[in-house]
């Protein structure tokens, strides 16, 4: 992957120039990209872009990688909004690269979908995304603190909020990601609580908020789910619990 970007070539491009010749320029680019990812940068800053849910994402130092456990939570969003017919307002908090918001615009094409963000430098990416997806007219970005600028009577509420404790030591590629968008007070719970307790004034009657969590903070969230009717979990692809789905 890190040789076709230096090269500005498919990968299959690799196979099909099999016996070219590389010249010093190209050879120190590559070079350049290989000691920044034996550093522990991720793949996906190095080359700008990230697959998720079949789309492609631009992906910068500003925003977290898209992770393939964040599309259980997408499938499962795409289900409760086929429920309610495939049309309704959804609300994408903490967006990042915008990758749940576009993914949900694209998969179910009568959704209009608000998606929010506390940093400036993330929505500037999730924009660039959203035009890329030529979704403009049916994402809205709006910066704020979690639900606070996003409208009420929401069909659905999905996040995946910053859920790790401060402490742990972390590999060098989660590390390189940023720092607020991964960690969280409160052991990690902090901003998972707090959404929480948001959600129900936003929800109409019948909606659901769905949250990737970690296993670790499972416990603290048991207090803060009294105002919803019923929830239940949904596991990753490792087969650890790693969604919440809680219905007003």
């Amino acid at each position: 992957m890190l040789l076709a970007h230096a090269l500005d070539l498919r990968r299959l491009d690799l196979y099909l120039q099999f016996e070219r010749v590389l010249g010093e320029p190209e050879l120190e680019a590559y070079r350049s990209l290989i000691g920044r990812r034996g550093a522990g940068a991720p793949v996906a800053y190095l080359v700008g872009r990230k697959e998720f849910m079949k789309l492609d994402f631009e992906v910068t130092p500003e925003v977290l990688v898209p992770n393939p456990d964040t599309e259980v939570l997408v499938l499962r969003a795409i289900t409760c909004a086929r429920e309610h017919g495939g049309r309704g307002r959804v609300a994408d908090v903490g967006t990042g690269s915008g990758c749940i918001a576009v993914a949900l615009a694209h998969y179910v094409p009568g959704l209009e979908v608000f998606a929010s963000d506390d940093d400036p430098s993330a929505l500037a990416v999730a924009a660039r995304n959203v035009a890329a997806h030529e979704l403009d007219s049916r994402v809205k970005l709006f910066q704020g603190d979690l639900l606070e600028p996003l409208p009420g009577d929401l069909e659905l509420i999905c996040a995946n909020l910053p859920y790790l404790a401060e402490g742990p030591e972390r590999p060098p590629e989660v590390l390189a990601q940023p720092h607020h968008a991964l960690f969280a007070p409160e052991g990690g719970a902090g901003l998972v609580l707090r959404m929480l307790d948001q959600a129900p004034a936003h929800l109409a009657p019948g909606g659901a908020v769905l949250l990737e969590v970690d296993e670790s903070i499972q416990n603290a969230l048991a207090g803060h789910l009294s105002p919803f009717t019923s929830h239940l979990w949904h596991r990753d692809l490792q087969g650890h619990l790693r969604v919440l789905e809680a219905r007003k």
